[in-house]
This record gives C-alpha cells, sequence and structure tokens, in this order.
C-alpha cells in the first residue's frame, strides 16, 4: 500500500441502513423499491424493472434513497452466487427505497471518501470472493453476516487521487463494455446460426414418424431413491448434463454402488448410441448422444432412447434438439412450478420420416456446424472470460496503490 493512504472499516466510514418492510400504518405512499433483481453483474442498477409499491410514509423517511447511496444484497443469492452484490443509485429524482433483502450503505464524510471510489472497492470486494466466507444458509437462503461485511477494512488515498482512479476506472471500463456487449452479440448470432440452421432441416413435413417408431426402447431412470457410496458407478441428475455442450459432466457425480447397477434392468444402463433426454425442470428437452462405453445410471428425470439399428443415432439427436421438436416437447409439458415431459408424450413426438442414408448425410452436415459453432461460441466465451480477468486486474491495481 502506498504512504498517504488512510485504511478504516466501513463501519467507520458508512452509516448503514436496513431495507424497507412496507408497513400497515397510513399514511401511505407510492415509492419506487430497489430489489435483488435490479442489481447487475457490472455492480449497477437495472432501473427497467424496478417495483412501485404503497408503503408507510414514515417508514419512508428513514429509508429513502439518495444519489450517491449504496445498495448491497444481504439476502438471498443462488447455489452459484454468493450475496453481497453492490449496485449504485444513481437517480436524482423521485422517491425510491430498498427491500428488506437489501442495505443501504451512506458515505459519512464526503470530504474524505469518494461514494464511486467505495462503490467500486465494494465492487471489487464480492467479484474477489471476499462475501464467499461471510454468509449462512436457511432454507435455500444465503444470508451476509452484517457485522463482518461492516468490519470490512477500505484503505484510500486523498479524495482527489480517489477520483482520479475513479475516471480511470470509468474509461477503462466503458470500453471494456462495448468490447464485452460486442462478444455477448457474436456469441448469441452464433448459436442462433445453429438453431436456424436446425429449424430448417425439421421443420414439419408431410411424412413424419414418432420417436416410439424409431426405437427399440424409450424409458426414464430408476425412481427408488439410489444409494450413495464412496466408489462404484457414476449416478447422472439434470443437472450433469452441459445444455451448451449437450455432454455428460461426471464431475460433480455422485457413485452408487456397483450392486446396484448390476441390478438395473438392461434397458436401464445406457450404452453407446443411445441417446439421453431431460424430460423436467430448467434443463427440459436437451438430448445427449451416449458415444462412449462407460458404466453410469440416471435418474427419473432423464429419458433413455434406443434407437433401432435402422435409426441413426445423431440424426435422432439432432432431431431432438431442433426448435420444432422442442415445441413440442413443452406443449405437451405438465405441471405448474416445474414442467415436466411424460414418457408417453417423449415417445409421440414427431420428426421428419427419413431413410438412414439420408439421415446419416444430414447429421453429417450439423456435425461440421455444430463444431463451428462450439469453436466461435468458446472464442467468445474465452474472450468475455479475458474482459473479466482484465477488469479484476484493474480494481486490483486500483486498490492496491498502483494506478
Amino acid at each position: 500500500m502506498k504512504n498517504g493512504w488512510q485504511t478504516k472499516t466501513l463501519n467507520e466510514v458508512c452509516q448503514f441502513s436496513n431495507g424497507l418492510w412496507k408497513g400497515e400504518k397510513p399514511p401511505f405512499v407510492n415509492a419506487g423499491v430497489i430489489r435483488n433483481t435490479n442489481f447487475t453483474k457490472d455492480g449497477m442498477l437495472d432501473g427497467s424493472d424496478i417495483a412501485y409499491l404503497s408503503v408507510e410514509e414514515k417508514k419512508l423517511e428513514k429509508r429513502r434513497l439518495q444519489f450517491g447511496d449504496i445498495i448491497l444484497e444481504k439476502s438471498g443469492g443462488g447455489p452459484k452466487q454468493p450475496v453481497g452484490r453492490v449496485a449504485l443509485f444513481d437517480k436524482e429524482d423521485g422517491d425510491f427505497s430498498f427491500s428488506n433483502f437489501t442495505a443501504a450503505l451512506r458515505v459519512l464524510d464526503a470530504g474524505e471518501l469518494d461514494f464511486r471510489f467505495l462503490h467500486k472497492f465494494l465492487h471489487w470486494t464480492y467479484i474477489s470472493g471476499v462475501t464467499e466466507g461471510m454468509q449462512s444458509h436457511s432454507t435455500g437462503i444465503r444470508n451476509l453476516d452484517g457485522d463482518a461485511y461492516k468490519a470490512i477494512t477500505i484503505s484510500f488515498p486523498s479524495l482527489t487521487k480517489q477520483k482520479r482512479i475513479v475516471v480511470i476506472l470509468d474509461e477503462a471500463f466503458e470500453g471494456m463494455a462495448t468490447a464485452k456487449a460486442n462478444a455477448e452479440k457474436n456469441l448469441q448470432n452464433a448459436r442462433a446460426m445453429f438453431e436456424s440452421h436446425l429449424q430448417s432441416v425439421f421443420s414439419r413435413r408431410p411424412d413424419e414418424v414418432s420417436i416410439s417408431e424409431l426405437a427399440t426402447d424409450i424409458t426414464d431412470g430408476d425412481h427408488s431413491p439410489p444409494p450413495k457410496a464412496l466408489t462404484g458407478v457414476p449416478f447422472i441428475t439434470i443437472s450433469d448434463i452441459a445444455k451448451r455442450t449437450r455432454e455428460i459432466d461426471f464431475s460433480n457425480t455422485f457413485m452408487v454402488p456397483m450392486e446396484y447397477f448390476r441390478n438395473l434392468k438392461p434397458n436401464k444402463k445406457p450404452r453407446v448410441g443411445d441417446v439421453l433426454y431431460t424430460v423436467t425442470g430448467a434443463t427440459l428437452g436437451i438430448p445427449v448422444l451416449v458415444s462412449e462405453q462407460r458404466d453410469f445410471c440416471f435418474q427419473r428425470h432423464i429419458g433413455l432412447i434406443r434407437p433401432k439399428p435402422d435409426t441413426d443415432s445423431a440424426w435422432l439427436t439432432y432431431a431432438l434438439l431442433s426448435p420444432e421438436v422442442f415445441k413440442q416437447a413443452t406443449m405437451g409439458s405438465t405441471g405448474a412450478a416445474q414442467k415436466t415431459v411424460s414418457l408417453s408424450v417423449l415417445r409421440g413426438l414427431k420428426v421428419p420420416k427419413l431413410g438412414r442414408t439420408d439421415q446419416k448425410r444430414v447429421a453429417a452436415r450439423l456435425d461440421g456446424l455444430a463444431v463451428e459453432t462450439l469453436h466461435l461460441a468458446s472464442l467468445y466465451e474465452r474472450k468475455l472470460a479475458a474482459l473479466e480477468a482484465l477488469k479484476k486486474s484493474l480494481l486490483h491495481q486500483a486498490f492496491t496503490g498502483q494506478l
């Protein structure tokens, strides 16, 4: 750290306020309430979907946001998203507050600490993983340890130097945001091109055939809860099927005893050429071709299709991936909270009727396009990752006195 920088805890430089409950005592006033959904990945405020609620005027007075306040996510998150995100409140007009799942930080002495400098520091703190170790879990929700967060120390130079650092970061991030937007657009275009081609190949035709006519067997995984073991055979769930690459990820699976696997019916033991198909949840409708022999079993939320000898497995996988077939599957799905495709619906899905020679020709063409699409997607994803790494590096330099 450079000489001349001060170091204080957040509690020493900020006022912390808890979020707003609507309350029940009049008079009421209509106010915009910032929620977790209004936080962006870049630590800014997304004002496109702010909820406007009738809240107690008395409660609002103590929790009315001011320009330059920093909103902190203290409850929420998810399995792969810790709480602790921040958003800068940059509105100068209107009545706005923040939900009870959040807190607000307000700089105590604007002559000592610039709120933009503090916001960028807190965003860097979050993306560096600091808040990961400051949270507890209850009923699936992550809760931030407020005392631990307030004890975070921030080092800062003179106000003039703070403002210069903010300008440098803003200029750099503006250019990076443009590059990121272009990369994300190109990524979407690459995937859209492949989906468009699938649509044209597998759009509904006069001569169609159901999946059941192309398969010797269609089943799902064992319905009984599997026993877990330290060694044995991998047990695949829908979360182990990668949506982008349409491959099985064996890295996080749990194992079941070999004896459990041996006792399964033959049609519940995947083999080369089988096609797996997710039939429930957010990943509904993802087909995976079993391309190598490996012992594993799978949950009941995955269907297994065993093609007939005169059906090309790769072609069938692409058919199931096509927008046309996905539309049929979702229209036939049931369930309010979680859509599910029954085996009867899966068996009845319609695809174009083609001979094996034509199927292989179509599959070969799609293979080439899929490889090209994945290559382009990989390039754009690496560019996005590099931009994120550059951002972290710049923030690290800024808050360790290297800018």
